[in-house]
C-alpha cells in the first residue's frame, strides 16, 4: 500500500524518451515538494546521458531496479503503450503510485487490468491527459459551465494532418504500428480530444465509427469517422484524417449550444473562440513551457494529501472504451 501523504514526492521515470525531454521531465524538478531521482532506459548509455543532462542522481537500464529503488516513491511510465500495462502491474505490486502516459494501454481490456491492479494494491493510478489542466481548455470548460453558449447541443471534432515528412516505411514510428500503439495516430491524438470531452461534458455512453487505410503507408488506419452520444444526451461527431495535403491541415473542435458556439484547437497554437449574441471573443491562452507541469502539480498535491488529480485510471479507461467502440474493437 502506498505511503500517503508524502512530504516530498520522489519520482522515477521508466522510458526517458522524447516526451520527457521538455513536456514532462523537467516539471518534476520545478514543482515544489517534487523531485526526479531516477530514470530508466533499456539503452544504458542513453539513460546515463539523460540523467546527466537533467541532473538526476540515479539511472538504470532495468525497470525492476528502478521500481524497487527505496528512494523512488512514485513511477512515471513514459514508454510506448504496448509496455504500459505490464509496467503498471509491476509498479502496483511494489506498492507505489503510477503515472502512465497516454494512450493508457493498447485497448480497454488492458486498461481494466491496470485499474484493478492499482485498486487491489491501494495505490493511485494517474494517466497523462494533461489537457484537463491547461489554461485554454479550462477556459472552454468555464465558458460552457457559465452558460455562455446556453445548453450544449452537439460537438464536432475535425483533425486533418498531412503525412509526416520523411516517413520511412522500413523504420516506421511506433505511433503508426498497432502492436505498439494500439492503433495509429487516431489512438495517439484523438485520445486527448475524447478524454477532454469526457472532462467537459461527462462520459460518452454510446460510440461507433468507421476506419480505413486509404494511403497504405503503414499498417494502422489513416482515416476514422465517428459518432457518439454522451450520457447527458449531447451528441457528437468526429473525422480524423492523416493523409491530407498540408494546405488542408485542420484542428478544430466545435461545441454548439442553444445560444452560441465555442471553437478551439486541441494541438495548434490558435485561440479559443466564443460566438454568441454579444459577438465574437477570442482568448489567447498559451500553454506553459513544460506542458504537463500543471497536471503533474495536481498529482503531487494529491499524493501530499492536498488536492485531487483530474485524470485517473477510471476516466482514462472510459476513453479507451470509446476508442475501441469507434474502431469496432469489442
Amino acid at each position: 500500500m502506498a505511503k500517503l501523504p508524502y512530504s516530498t514526492v520522489r519520482w522515477g521515470i521508466i522510458g526517458c524518451g522524447d516526451v520527457t525531454e521538455v513536456k514532462s521531465g523537467p516539471a518534476f524538478q520545478k514543482i515544489e515538494h517534487s523531485q526526479l531521482v531516477a530514470v530508466m532506459r533499456r539503452n544504458a548509455e542513453k539513460a546515463q546521458d539523460y540523467a546527466q543532462r537533467h541532473g538526476v542522481p540515479a539511472w538504470y537500464e532495468n525497470a525492476q531496479a528502478l521500481i524497487q529503488d527505496s528512494e523512488v516513491d512514485a513511477v512515471y511510465i513514459a514508454t510506448p503503450p504496448d509496455a504500459h500495462a505490464d509496467y503498471t502491474l509491476q509498479v502496483a505490486q511494489a506498492g507505489k503510485p503510477v503515472y502512465v502516459e497516454k494512450p493508457m494501454a493498447l485497448n480497454y481490456q488492458q486498461c481494466q487490468q491496470m485499474v484493478e491492479a492499482c485498486a487491489q494494491a491501494q495505490v493511485p493510478l494517474f494517466v497523462a491527459y494533461y489537457r484537463r489542466c491547461l489554461p485554454s481548455f479550462l477556459k472552454v470548460k468555464e465558458l460552457v459551465e457559465s452558460g455562455a453558449i446556453g445548453e450544449v447541443r452537439f460537438v464536432n471534432i475535425r483533425l486533418y494532418h498531412p503525412v509526416p515528412q520523411n516517413l520511412n516505411q522500413a523504420e516506421l514510428p511506433w505511433r503508426v504500428q498497432p502492436d505498439k500503439a494500439g492503433g495509429g495516430l487516431f489512438f495517439d491524438l484523438a485520445s486527448h480530444q475524447l478524454d477532454y470531452l469526457d472532462f467537459l461534458l461527462g462520459p460518452i455512453a454510446q460510440a461507433s465509427g468507421q476506419t480505413a487505410n486509404q494511403a497504405g503507408l503503414y499498417p494502422a488506419e489513416d482515416l476514422v469517422t465517428a459518432q457518439f452520444r454522451f450520457q447527458n444526451g449531447v451528441l457528437g461527431t468526429g473525422v480524423w484524417c492523416f493523409t491530407v495535403d498540408p494546405a488542408q491541415f485542420t484542428d478544430t473542435t466545435e461545441i454548439i449550444g442553444s445560444k452560441g458556439r465555442i471553437t478551439f484547437p486541441s494541438f495548434a497554437p490558435e485561440p479559443v473562440r466564443l460566438e454568441n449574441q454579444e459577438g465574437l471573443q477570442e482568448f489567447h491562452l498559451p500553454p506553459p513551457a513544460h506542458v504537463q507541469q500543471p497536471f503533474i502539480q495536481t498529482m503531487v498535491d494529491e499524493l501530499r494529501g492536498q488536492g485531487k488529480c483530474p485524470s485517473t485510471g477510471e476516466t482514462a479507461a472510459r476513453t479507451a472504451w470509446v476508442m475501441d467502440q469507434i474502431v469496432g474493437r469489442k
